[in-house]
């Protein structure tokens, strides 16, 4: 069933509104910080072994064993969701056009997008 006019123009500009305001909030963080993969993976083992030490320390009786796995899995999760320090300059549209071949897939969609809303 097609939509009416005033339905289709209706959910084209709730689409052009989502696309500017949500693209805005994806690419760049208040702060200028974003969270780190790597810390992520490292916070991520860190947490892993502090299970692994809270486990054995509940299993064999020695309290100091679970407190330092306890201890672990803290800075593990601290790790992975402290963001870096390093500045994030967010991107303007055009700008974006520019980044080359090391563009992410959906960067480069969003690009084409934002294209074609443009020359409409």
């Amino acid at each position: 069933m097609p939509l009416s006019e005033q339905e289709q123009r209706l959910l084209d500009e709730m689409e052009r509104h989502l696309m500017h305001n949500d693209a805005d909030v994806v690419h760049t963080s208040r702060d200028g910080r974003s969270l780190s993969y790597r810390n992520i993976v490292y916070g991520t083992v860190l947490v892993l072994v502090g299970l692994g030490g809270l486990i054995a320390g509940v299993a064999v009786p020695l309290v100091v064993v679970g407190v330092i796995g306890f201890v672990l899995m803290l800075g593990g999760v601290v790790l992975a969701v402290t963001p870096t320090r390093g500045t994030l300059k967010a991107a303007s549209p055009r700008a974006a056009g520019r980044r080359g071949p090391s563009a992410s897939f959906m960067d480069r969609m969003n690009e084409r997008w934002d294209r074609r809303q443009q020359d409409r």
